[in-house]
């Protein structure tokens, strides 16, 4: 039986009025969301979570069903960029390696976070495996959400590479994509497994669908994890993708403004021929899209991690159920953005679209071959990674 009804039922006829003064959503009076948790893990819930009263059930039913949505786009939009990747022998640079290890973690990330979760949310609105599977669940979800971190991390330092540094640039090749990767599996999995060997813990958190890393423990052990995680896991890839596109930004407007300035003493309006503007088109493109995507993943992330560190060194009033599930859904939402934008903005897998799913009703021009190409643009093969 539900732990919720049974404990309603045992209040009386007059509890089971829903509306009435005792209630909150349907629940007796201090009722907490702990005390409707299964009793197998009781266990694993911490303290905090007793301050407060189920929340409404509608938000367990809206959450299944965002997760539905998020679980249909992610399945497809991923699917379809290692699909891609495969069939087309064009596609399989050193560069696009990355890509195609950013979708199958991705991939992996839905696949193994999703179903679970919307099972929980339509039935009882809590945990309902055992403690085992609660830590497997925050374990595999750490590790491809920090892989897709790190991928990210790689593939802008692959465009600052390309952009900045131009023909100078040592070329990604595949060996070195394959260590980048190889690195990224890890490091990600080397992060993650600890709370099993005792340092730090997987509980469940929030409004109790799903399960992760401990950040509301002030003991030393718990504490001391979640802070190396938030450095080691967050803010060091963060600060790899900050400075690799602050300087591919200050790059291309230092070349731009240096081309402005060439052309006025010349006393023409542009210095490039139709080719080479093609070219730095190209390359501003590659920025624009590149800091779009790394954009969108920080907003996915930033609140969940704002929330952790809050509970590991700040004042841990201000975490209700609800102000910690909406990063968290927030954060496992970026499996879904990415693809969407190597789909759409990029020329080379929108043709491969166009080739293999002629149905997709993609019209992309193939752009034609020059020997006036710039570096950025002769190494087509890395553009799929911004």
């Amino acid at each position: 039986m539900n732990p919720s009804i049974s404990l309603i039922n045992a209040t009386g006829p007059r509890a089971m009025a829903y509306g009435a003064n005792e209630l909150s959503f349907g629940y007796p009076e201090g009722v907490t969301v702990v005390d409707i948790v299964p009793d197998a893990i009781r266990h694993m819930i911490h303290d905090h979570w007793t301050s407060y009263p189920p929340v409404n059930p509608m938000w367990h039913y809206l959450l299944g069903v965002v997760f539905v949505f998020l679980f249909m786009f992610s399945c497809t939009g991923n699917g379809l960029v290692m699909y891609l990747v495969i069939k087309n022998k064009n596609l399989r640079t050193p560069a696009n390696m990355l890509v195609f290890n950013l979708a199958f973690s991705d991939f992996c990330m839905q696949v193994t976070q999703y179903p679970p979760y919307v099972y929980n949310c339509f039935n009882g609105g809590v945990w309902m495996f055992s403690p085992f599977l609660c830590e497997l669940y925050a374990c595999l979800g750490a590790i491809f959400g920090l892989c897709s971190l790190w991928t990210l991390a790689f593939v802008s330092f692959d465009r600052y590479n390309v952009i900045v540094k131009g023909v100078s640039a040592a070329p990604l090749t595949k060996g070195k994509a394959l260590g980048f990767i190889l690195f990224c599996w890890a490091y990600s999995i080397g992060w993650s497994i600890p709370p099993f060997l005792g340092w730090g813990a997987y509980i469940p958190e929030g409004i109790l669908d799903s399960c992760s890393f401990d950040y509301l423990s002030r003991d030393a052990n718990r504490r001391s994890y979640g802070l190396c995680i938030f450095a080691f896991d967050y803010a060091i890839p963060l600060l790899i993708i900050v400075l690799a596109y602050v300087f591919i930004v200050q790059a291309i407007c230092a070349h731009e403004k240096a081309m402005r300035e060439q052309a006025k003493k010349m006393n023409v309006t542009n210095l490039r021929s139709n080719a080479d503007s093609n070219a730095q088109s190209a390359e501003v493109r590659i920025a624009k899209v590149a800091m779009t995507n790394v954009a969108l993943w920080l907003i996915s992330w930033t609140p969940y991690a704002a929330v952790t560190l809050q509970g590991l060194a700040f004042n841990q009033s201000g975490i209700t159920p609800l102000v910690s599930m909406l990063p968290a859904l927030l954060a496992k939402s970026a499996a879904v953005y990415n693809p969407m934008i190597y789909a759409i903005n990029h020329p080379k897998f929108r043709l491969a679209i166009q080739k293999t799913l002629p149905w997709f009703c993609i019209h992309e021009p193939e752009a034609k071959s020059s020997d006036n190409q710039s570096n950025a643009t002769k190494v087509e093969g890395k553009e799929e990674t911004a």
